[in-house]
Order: structure tokens, then C-alpha cells, then sequence
């Protein structure tokens, strides 16, 4: 009977000892909170290229220039980003500026697959020469403008049709053109496809396809005694570019053909590019000597760019 007695006992403290420990408190691991993300990044690159082309003109005399980018970011929230920035570019210009340096800011908005960009850029060409007046004369007799600089303002906005294909639209308008005080007003439209990824390569290797069709409309050019001797109707024009681009991690290398519809005669009459040659039909105000510039004609670009960003890199 004391046998039994003491079996029970242990089996009834065999049962109790789980709820016993269940009941004792115990030492959790302490809690490190986590660190919302910084709303704040930075954007970095540079690129180098054969033929540094805006908007269908070249900007270094058809000849390799390089630039690079800064640009801080603030995001408001997921959906709303403020940013700044400073670019600049290599340049052979008419009126031999030593670079281009481009000041720009604007908000980033999307809307599901809809985002858009607004801002405002001022292009500055440091140190220009004005050619016509005094000692600084060119050979072929192209005059420039004492300043260049201008500014425009923009709106931006790509709309992601499926997970690889997207469009875009795109307006610049600024009240002086060049510094000519003539408006323009630049619109165009995009596309851009993603490619399938070629499965030998890595994984790391993509590739698209993207296209452009720009129109400038370009107003009155004022008189200044020296690139304008009197008020005149700048010439309108169309531009395109495609290209194949081939991306690994943050470097890009673009291949594009790009074209215009000017003739080489209104050509020189927008860039009084010093190495036009004569031969040309004259236009009376613009080009009178009928000068013929190769800076509008079709070319082929590869560029080479790396792109960054601080956030990316943590």
C-alpha cells in the first residue's frame, strides 16, 4: 500500500512540474527596434561618349565629350520625391565655353504605374567668347552671341503599359532659346521595351530597345547687330533617335542612331558652327553666305555611363 501511495505522489509531481515552469518567469531576448529608412539619398554618375548630341545637334563638334551628375534626394513618402541637381558635360561649342553646367530641381510624383517628373533647369556655359566684333573673328565668318545661357522648365511623364513596356511624353519650353529671346518649346514622345533575358549571359546583363520623336518650334530670334543684323523667324524642327542599350549593375552602354530634318544651311543658322563650309543656298537673315554645318546630320552614338545611388550601395 505505501508503494502505491508514494507512486501517485510522484506521478501527480511528474504532471505538475510543466505547469509549475510554465508559471515561472522567464528572461526574453531584448528587442532592438528597427531604424525607419533615411528619407534622404543621393544620386552619382558619369558617362563618356563619341558624340555628346542634344536634341538631335551635336554639343562637341561631333567629337567624344564626358559628364557627370550629382543630385541629393528627399522622399516625402513612397509616391513623392524632391530632388536637386548639378550636371556637366564637355563641350566644343561656338562660343568656346569652357564646359556646360546644368542646375536643375523638380518633384517626382507617381500614381500607380503613372510617374512624372516637374522641374526646372538652367543651363549655364561658363567663360564664352563672343566671335564678330573686336579681334575674334572666325575664318568662315560665323558670329555668336555674348551670352548662351538659358533656362527652360519641364514636365516629364512615363506611363508602364506592362512590366517591360513603357511610353513617355516630354515638354521644355523656355522664353529665350539660346539666349536669342526667341521661345522655344520642345516636345516629344518615348518608348522603351525590355528585352528577354539571354539565359548564357548572366543574370546581371539586360538589355532594351527605346526611341524618341521630338519637335521644336522655335519663335523670333531679336536683332543684336552681330549673329541677327534684324529679327529673325528661327527655324522649327523635328528630331528622332533609337538605339539598343545593354545594362550590367549600375553601368549602361547605349547604342543610338540620331537624325533631323534641318538642312545643313538652317543648321549653321542655330549653331554658327566655326567650321561650316560655303557652298550652301543662303537664307537671307539667319545664313546669308549659305553656310553649311554637319552638326544636324545623322550620327551614331555609344555611350557608356555608371549610375548610382547612396541608398543602394548600404
Amino acid at each position: 500500500m505505501k508503494k502505491i501511495v508514494l507512486s501517485v505522489v510522484a506521478a501527480l509531481a511528474a504532471m505538475s512540474a510543466p505547469a509549475l515552469a510554465a508559471d515561472m518567469p522567464v528572461k526574453g531576448k531584448k528587442l532592438v527596434p528597427v531604424a525607419a529608412p533615411s528619407p534622404w539619398d543621393i544620386a552619382f554618375g558619369a558617362s563618356g561618349t563619341n558624340n555628346y548630341v542634344f536634341r538631335g545637334i551635336s554639343q562637341s563638334d561631333n567629337g567624344p565629350s564626358v559628364s557627370a551628375y550629382f543630385e541629393p534626394r528627399y522622399n516625402i513618402s513612397p509616391n513623392f520625391q524632391l530632388y536637386a541637381g548639378i550636371a556637366g558635360s564637355s563641350v566644343r561649342l561656338a562660343t568656346t565655353p569652357s564646359a556646360e553646367v546644368d542646375f536643375y530641381a523638380g518633384v517626382r510624383p507617381t500614381f500607380g504605374n503613372l510617374a512624372l517628373d516637374l522641374g526646372f533647369i538652367y543651363y549655364w556655359y561658363p567663360h564664352e567668347t563672343q566671335y564678330g566684333v573686336g579681334g575674334n573673328v572666325y575664318g568662315n565668318g560665323a558670329t555668336t552671341l555674348a551670352n548662351t545661357d538659358f533656362w527652360e522648365v519641364y514636365g516629364k511623364a512615363t506611363y508602364q503599359v506592362t512590366e517591360p513596356f513603357s511610353v513617355g511624353a516630354n515638354i521644355y519650353y523656355s522664353p529665350s532659346f539660346l539666349g536669342t529671346k526667341a521661345d522655344g518649346t520642345y516636345a516629344s514622345g518615348t518608348a522603351k521595351y525590355v528585352l528577354p533575358a539571354l539565359g548564357f549571359l548572366s543574370k546581371d546583363i539586360g538589355w532594351f530597345i527605346s526611341g524618341e520623336f521630338g519637335h521644336y518650334w522655335l519663335t523670333t530670334a531679336a536683332a543684336d547687330g552681330i549673329l541677327f543684323a534684324a529679327p529673325y523667324d528661327l527655324p522649327d524642327y523635328s528630331t528622332w533617335n533609337i538605339g539598343l542599350a545593354f545594362t550590367y549593375k549600375v553601368f549602361t552602354l547605349d547604342l543610338r542612331y540620331s537624325d533631323t530634318d534641318l538642312t545643313k544651311e538652317e543648321c549653321f543658322a542655330l549653331t554658327s558652327d566655326p567650321g561650316a563650309s560655303p557652298g550652301g543656298a543662303g537664307i537671307p537673315v539667319g545664313n546669308p553666305a549659305g553656310l553649311k554645318s554637319s552638326w544636324c546630320n545623322p550620327t551614331f552614338m555609344a555611350r557608356l555611363s555608371a549610375d548610382l545611388t547612396l541608398g543602394a550601395l548600404k
